[in-house]
């Protein structure tokens, strides 16, 4: 038998079996896509401190959210000590018994919630207007609280593309309700 020449062959074989393999696994999982366990895209920071949170108690209050929704929702936003806030949802503009709530905690230099579903989200940055969180486990979307005056501000979700769905983006206006009286 002859040899001479096959192990050319089989390199040649070998290296575009492994660029084959190569290029399926990235089309499975290309950079940046989102599984339900990802690592965020944008850091979570671990540095955050209490002062850094009173920085934002203009979300304090109950706040009447629209946008591309049948119908507006209502949340109260409380900061329940120097640590801790919590978000209530409420289903109509009475603010009478919540049907949700979150808290979100600073421990340990991040702020961030523990959801009872297992999801979770942490602050990847924040100044005295905004404040931003990334999905941290069993969650998808990155959302972002964005100040536009004393009386209203804006939620910002965003969600990454999936091989079911496109990438995505929905924004919510806030406006403090009821509404101040003029």
């Amino acid at each position: 038998m002859n040899f001479k020449g096959r192990p050319k062959l089989i390199m040649v074989v070998l290296l575009a079996t492994t660029f084959v393999i190569s290029v399926a696994a990235c089309a499975r999982n290309p950079e940046g896509a989102t599984t339900e366990n990802a690592q965020p895209k944008k850091p979570i920071l671990k540095n955050i401190t209490p002062a850094d949170l009173a920085r934002l108690r203009w979300i304090e209050g109950s706040w009447r959210g629209t946008g591309d929704i049948d119908k507006p929702f209502y949340e109260r936003y409380k900061f329940e000590n120097e640590t801790t806030l919590l978000v209530e949802s409420f289903d109509d503009d009475k603010f009478g018994t919540a049907s949700d709530a979150t808290r979100y905690v600073l421990k340990d230099g991040e702020f961030g919630s523990n959801n009872p579903d297992g999801s979770r989200a942490a602050a990847s940055a924040i100044d005295a207007n905004s404040i931003t969180f990334e999905p941290v486990a069993k969650a998808r979307n990155a959302f972002r609280f964005e100040r536009e005056s004393d009386n209203a501000w804006k939620a910002t979700l965003t969600w990454p593309a999936t091989d079911k769905a496109p990438a995505g983006q929905r924004i919510y206006k806030m406006e403090r309700w009821p509404p101040a009286e003029k």
